[in-house]
């Protein structure tokens, strides 16, 4: 078989389709697109993917190089990032959780660089944000992602005009769950803390000249590391709650 230049625009085109809701996808994603992630590494599993995908999807009959392909291909970015970005919230909301443990210790000035995202993170807001990553490997929560995107082809096909305005309202009001997981994470500890604080109060009442910012911050921090290693087991509850929401509410979308 002689091999020409009309066959290989074709395998170029049929590879391109799948390829745009998949780099959407990575880009978004948790795992995928932290920063420790090698692009190489990246660029590579998005060729894998897409060539695994592009068998058993239906393209259609626009070109990607034409301007309705592009347009379509616009769409397949955002549903690739709203696949990706569902996961996401749950892992922020563990990290969202422990920046305001930190913060009610009053750990908030101890900032390092996350290396998943980049950003300048409270330690115990990296450490929760570590924790959820790896609860999530250890639930094949990666492999989960993967399975939903290969499955999104057939329940939202490309071409198709699928993403109107009640999505994404749908998204930002979804977006709560950021907070209200964070909430569920955190109560313990900031419960605690609140409890330590208010007792402090009255003894600063009770005795005026008592230096509380050298005894009060100790005693905080030494309160507020132990309620986060007896509430250590209730994060693996939470997080499986808001997994399986999160799969539930994606598969409603498509």
């Amino acid at each position: 078989m002689t091999l020409t230049f009309a066959m290989l625009a074709e395998w170029m085109q049929q590879l391109m389709w799948p390829m745009g809701r998949v780099i959407g996808f990575m880009l978004v994603a948790p795992l995928f697109s932290a920063m420790t992630v090698p692009p190489r590494v990246r660029v590579g599993l998005v060729l894998a993917l897409a060539v695994l995908l592009a068998p058993v999807i239906e393209p259609p009959a626009a070109s990607p190089f034409a301007l309705a392909g592009i347009a379509v291909m616009a769409r397949e970015l955002m549903i690739g990032g709203l696949i990706g970005l569902m996961l996401r919230l749950v892992i922020e909301a563990v990290t969202f959780g422990g920046q305001v443990i930190g913060l009610s210790m009053g750990l908030g000035f101890g900032e390092v660089v996350d290396p998943v995202s980049g950003a300048r993170t409270p330690q115990l807001g990296q450490f929760y944000g570590l924790l959820a990553t790896l609860l999530f490997i250890a639930m094949d929560g990666h492999l989960a992602l993967i399975e939903a995107l290969a499955v999104s082809f057939s329940m939202a096909p490309i071409g198709n005009d699928h993403l109107d305005a009640a999505i994404w309202r749908e998204l930002v009001l979804y977006a709560g769950v950021l907070f209200s997981g964070a909430v569920r994470i955190a109560l313990p500890a900031v419960t605690a803390i609140l409890v330590v604080n208010l007792g402090f109060g009255v003894m600063s009442r009770a005795a005026p000249g008592m230096n509380l910012f050298a005894v009060g911050f100790p005693t905080a921090l030494a309160i507020g590391f132990l309620v986060i290693w007896l509430s250590l087991g209730s994060v693996l509850p939470v997080f499986q709650g808001l997994f399986t929401d999160a799969m539930t509410q994606l598969g409603d979308w498509l």
